[in-house]
């Protein structure tokens, strides 16, 4: 349904310092950097796996309180999303573990973000 999303960050060194880390263990990087000269002179990237389907754009005003959510291929993936996002300066939002009131085999952990936004690694592999 989606083909790609974006969010508002305010310090991108930041911003992209975490997203790095806590993307490495999904398999998600910085697929695209768009050149200032095409942005009005802010930073604007996009992650992905195969291709830029979460970008980031530099912004001197950010709107917290958004929910993204990753799927992860396994339930060892989301505990790693969690740990590096959590080293990588995330506030935790809820430890990995089965959500059953979703889904019997929602296996989910969720971080803030440093600019408010809730991010989230899913898998729904049974265990």
């Amino acid at each position: 349904m989606l083909d790609h999303v974006g969010i508002l960050v305010a310090d991108w060194t930041r911003a992209r310092a975490f997203y790095d880390a806590a993307f490495a263990p999904l398999g998600i990087t910085m697929l695209n950097q768009v050149p200032v000269e095409y942005t009005g002179g802010v930073r604007v990237g996009g992650y992905g796996a195969t291709s830029p389907d979460f970008w980031l754009t530099e912004a001197a005003q950010t709107g917290p309180g958004r929910h993204y959510a990753f799927a992860a291929k396994s339930r060892a993936e989301v505990d790693a999303f969690h740990a590096a996002a959590m080293a990588a300066g995330g506030q935790d939002n809820g430890a990995p573990g089965l959500r059953e009131h979703y889904h019997p085999t929602y296996y989910g952990a969720f971080v803030i973000d440093p600019d408010g936004n809730n991010i989230e690694a899913v898998c729904h592999a049974p265990g």
